[in-house]
């Protein structure tokens, strides 16, 4: 499907997503982010995620983790609050996004999942290991579709192609027909990850992605963009607007961590470390010309 300028995600959209704070705000105005991720071996997917949370602007971060992972997650990011595995649905209905799957490895309990997707009336993003598990379980599947709140699945090309039931090779053939035969067939929003990382919804418009850079490929960048939709969506953002906002925040974050390091050298957590300076930037355009507006009228 051909690009119209329209369909760019850039900055000038960016900027109409982003919300000025509150001079009179608490750490309550900003939502409560719940991430289910990590397992042994992979207790950094869960600490990438958190951190793009927190540095996205939520205003709390809880990390639903197994026990023996505390002490990393306390240390890595102590701004978290550590939850088990296990919570009850009383607490899941009460977080204003949830983020599952990045570190959860192959053979996670899909319970807790299940229950997020069933209690859930906020926004609920799927990555990694619950795409994988989606892949294979169609009854996963029929709960998406049936999800109490909206979901949104950010899927890299390998699981686009396991949930399509082709090869990566055709989803990159054509990456906004499967990001558009996603959405349909899941009837989620669809963050489709990769140079050009596409953005879609059921019956809704294609938008491509115009910041980012090959520094990027590397192990734990979607971890940190899971958990800075999130964040977003956790402060009031539509499911589709965190989306948007979110990938072009990633990207630039990720361009700004180029700038400084190089590309060879950039890993994950520099992105998450810029995602304040992304926001900064668009946001701090966003006021001057809300100022420039003031000053004419």
């Amino acid at each position: 499907m051909p690009m119209n300028e329209n369909n760019k995600i850039d900055r000038a959209m960016a900027e109409t997503l982003l919300k000025r704070r509150d001079p009179f705000a608490h750490k309550g105005s900003y939502g409560t982010v719940l991430v289910i991720a990590g397992s042994v071996g992979m207790a950094g997917a869960a600490v990438l995620c958190a951190r793009g949370a927190l540095r996205s602007g939520a205003g709390l971060v809880r990390v639903s983790i197994l026990p023996e992972l505390f002490p990393i997650m306390q240390t890595a990011v102590p701004e978290a609050v550590c939850r088990p595995r296990t919570l009850d649905r009383k607490e899941l209905s009460g977080y204003s996004a949830i983020v599952a799957g990045p570190g959860l490895g192959v053979d996670f309990d899909e319970g807790p999942i299940r229950n997020v997707l069933e209690c859930s009336g906020g926004i609920v993003l799927l990555d990694a290991d619950c795409l994988n598990r989606m892949a294979v379980n169609r009854q996963l599947q029929d709960r998406v579709k049936e999800a109490k709140g909206t979901v949104i699945l950010t899927p890299h090309p390998g699981e686009a192609a396991r949930l399509l039931r082709c090869t990566a090779m055709d989803i990159n053939r054509d990456r906004p027909g499967a990001a558009r035969m996603l959405a349909e067939q899941t009837g989620a929003i669809i963050v489709l990850k990769g140079a050009g990382t596409i953005v879609t919804a059921p019956s809704q418009e294609i938008y491509i992605n115009t910041t980012g850079n090959p520094g990027m490929a590397t192990g734990g960048t979607g971890d940190v963009l899971a958990g800075i939709i999130g964040g977003l969506a956790a402060q009031g953002l539509t499911g589709i607007n965190a989306a948007l906002a979110g990938v072009f925040i990633h990207g630039l974050a990720g361009d700004l961590g180029a700038a400084a390091l190089g590309e060879y050298g950039l890993v994950a957590s520099d992105v998450a470390a810029m995602t304040g300076r992304a926001i900064m930037e668009i946001a701090g355009n966003q006021i001057r010309q809300q100022e420039v507006g003031n000053e004419k009228e």
